[in-house]
Parts: C-alpha cells; sequence; structure tokens
C-alpha cells in the first residue's frame, strides 16, 4: 500500500493489527502525496504498482480512464458524509473508501467582528465596510486572487449561488458531455465579478500571501480561506470563528469539498484481502479519528465526525463541507481551469466591456475543448 508521510504512523500499527488478525501482510511504502496519480496511472500496467493507495478524489476519473482502478464495494455507504462517497463515485460506481474531507469557510476576526457572518455577501460586505469607517480595518473582506487566472476555486462558491456550477452532478457522478455554467444564471455571476471588481471588493493585485498576511496582521475582519491557514492564525495571535460562506445570488454557496481516501488497484491479486482492509479497518471510526488526529482534516466517517466536533474549526469545517460539492473527479475537469480563471481575471480587472458575453465565449470554448 502506498501511502504518505502524514498518513505512514497511523498505518504502520494497523498493518501489524491486520497481520495478527488475518495472517495477511502489508508493505508500506511512502510517496509523495503530489506524485501519487501519476505514478500510480504509470506503474499499475507494469505490475509494478501497489495493490491499494491513499489518493485525492480528484485524480478518480482519470484513473479508471486508464484502466488502473478497481470499483470499492463499500460494506455501509451511508456511515460516510455523502459528498465524501460522491466524490469518489464515477459512472455510476464508487471507486474509493474516503476517509477525509476539507473546503473553505469565512475566517472571521472575532475582535473586529464579534458577531456571526451574515447570511449574504452584500450584508457582510456592508458589516466590514461599517468596520473599516470605525478605523478598526483596513479591507472589508479579503480573498486571495491571482492577477492573470484569478482563483475559481475560491469564487466557485459564490458562482455556485447563481445557480451556475461548473458541471452538473447526478447519482451516477457528474456529467462530463458540457460545462453547465453559461446561460443568464452565468451571466449574472459575470456581473458580479464586474461589480465586484469595479468596487474593489475583489482585487487582482491582492493574492493569497498578501491576503493572508493582512488578515493576520488584524487588517480585515472576514477572509475565505481553508483549515491550512489556521495553525498561522493561531500563530499570529488572531482570534477568529469559522463561519458559512454568504451567498452572492438567491441559492446557497455550495464550496468545493476536496476528499481524501483509498483506492484499489486493478490489477491487484489480492483483492479480497484489500476490501476487508479498507472496509474494516480504514474505514472504521476508530482509526478514521486517529487519522484526523494525524492531518487534522474532518473524518469521513460519520461516527468519527461526531467526536471530531469537539474541536469547534472541524465542525465549523465540517458543516460547510456537508453542504458543499466535490471538486469534479472527470478528466475535462484539467482542461477548464486556464480559461475559467482568465475569464474571470478579464471581468475583474475591468478588461471586459461585456462581462456576459467574455463568460458565454469561456463556456463555448471550454465545451470544444471537451467535444
Amino acid at each position: 500500500m502506498w501511502t504518505d508521510s502524514n498518513r505512514e504512523p497511523v498505518l504502520k500499527p494497523l498493518a501489524a493489527k491486520f497481520k495478527a488478525d488475518t495472517g495477511v501482510s502489508i508493505k508500506l511504502v511512502v510517496k509523495d502525496f503530489g506524485k501519487l496519480a501519476d505514478d500510480f496511472v504509470t506503474q499499475v500496467p507494469t505490475g509494478k504498482g501497489p495493490d491499494a493507495s491513499i489518493m485525492p478524489h480528484d485524480a478518480t476519473g482519470r484513473l479508471v480512464q486508464n484502466g488502473v482502478v478497481a470499483p470499492i464495494e463499500l460494506g455501509d455507504a451511508s456511515a460516510f458524509e455523502d459528498v465524501s462517497v460522491q466524490a469518489f463515485t464515477y459512472g455510476g460506481q464508487v471507486y474509493g473508501l474516503p476517509y477525509s474531507t476539507e473546503s473553505i469557510a469565512i475566517l472571521r476576526n472575532t475582535a473586529l467582528a464579534p458577531e456571526k457572518t451574515p447570511a449574504t455577501f452584500d450584508e457582510m460586505i456592508a458589516e466590514g465596510k461599517k468596520i473599516v469607517a470605525g478605523g478598526k480595518a483596513k479591507y472589508p473582506f479579503l480573498v486571495g486572487l491571482d492577477p492573470k487566472t484569478s482563483d475559481p476555486f475560491h469564487l466557485y462558491p459564490f458562482q455556485t449561488s447563481f445557480g451556475a456550477p461548473i458541471f452538473e452532478l447526478g447519482d451516477k457522478g457528474f456529467d462530463a458531455s458540457k460545462v453547465a455554467m453559461g446561460g443568464d444564471k452565468g451571466a449574472q455571476f459575470a456581473q458580479w465579478l464586474a461589480d465586484q471588481g469595479k468596487a474593489k471588493v475583489l482585487n487582482l493585485n491582492m493574492t493569497q500571501d498578501i491576503a493572508k498576511a493582512q488578515f493576520f496582521a488584524g487588517k480585515a475582519p472576514y477572509f475565505l480561506s481553508g483549515p491550512w491557514n489556521l495553525a498561522d492564525a493561531k500563530k499570529a495571535g488572531i482570534k477568529y470563528a469559522v463561519d458559512a460562506i454568504p451567498k452572492a445570488g438567491d441559492q446557497d454557496a455550495q464550496a468545493f469539498v476536496t476528499v481524501q481516501g483509498f483506492v484499489m488497484s486493478a490489477k491487484t491479486q489480492n483483492s479480497v484481502a484489500v476490501q476487508t482492509f479498507l472496509n474494516d479497518y480504514i474505514g472504521s471510526a476508530q482509526v478514521q479519528t486517529d487519522l484526523y488526529k494525524a492531518g487534522l482534516r474532518a473524518p469521513a466517517n460519520k461516527e468519527a465526525y461526531e467526536a471530531a466536533k469537539a474541536d469547534a474549526d472541524v465542525a465549523a469545517f465540517g458543516a460547510v463541507s456537508a453542504m458543499g460539492v466535490p471538486m469534479p473527479n472527470i478528466p475535462a475537469m484539467s482542461g477548464v481551469w486556464t480559461d475559467w480563471g482568465t475569464a474571470q481575471a478579464q471581468i475583474i480587472g475591468q478588461k471586459a466591456s461585456n462581462p456576459g458575453q467574455v463568460w458565454e465565449k469561456m463556456v463555448t470554448t471550454l465545451n470544444s475543448k471537451i467535444k
């Protein structure tokens, strides 16, 4: 089994227990997490790949397309958060046992904004402007963007609130035949981007690093970010709370959820042992709790998540994840980001006289690429 250095300390004693229980040995190989999917695709066909591996869910479609991953029979799918099972679903089949979920949320500086983040974006900005006008902050709201490609990942919750998802999600997974963010709803979101860019609420010169530094310096009440910044927030002495993302349109804001789990090789000669280890051991509440303690990501197992909710941060981010949607796991997604982000940057940067037209051109280009 391939793992990474963060999860190996949890899996090592678990593998020893599995051998004691079943007589089956598990050899753990520590890999660079960022290279797992690439190595899995190249090594499984040669017979040199693992029987199983830790894996990010968004690699699923690529692994299926390359014929290197096998479906997994989850012992009890209802034991896991729905969004985590959706994340590993492709073509109506489940290809991974999930163990953690992660998404972005609003980090609120409670010294500046003691009340919960308002339910709508406009209300949040209005509250932020009051704080700025009172001389307590410099910015009403912060989100890091790239000057050339914006940041579709961080802005996606606002896009979904206009009813313009990147792809439609059904029972069998994502519909990869075309992007779903065009039409009137997409145009409405594009106009919103232009309006926020004109008002400097969204600023292409506000990179992720700058936004983080400004929030940690106490210069803004609201910051759109993920749990990966919590440790630094604590070091900076910022008193914070984690809140749901306000909606900019008339629908709830849904953040992208990234899920980590374990997949089984299509070439394994030990499928029964792999299934048993994944379902009965890694899928258990106790092991998922141990994995949570190692990585501080909300457990996918519902029982483990309930226990982890004693940590307010985990509870808050988990609640946002439960309302979110999985980042698409289809191969078509890899070709979407650049055009999507470039169009956003043009609109936010006031380089589009007709935001809806720029957006629709981007949609047309993406659909042509997908075909």
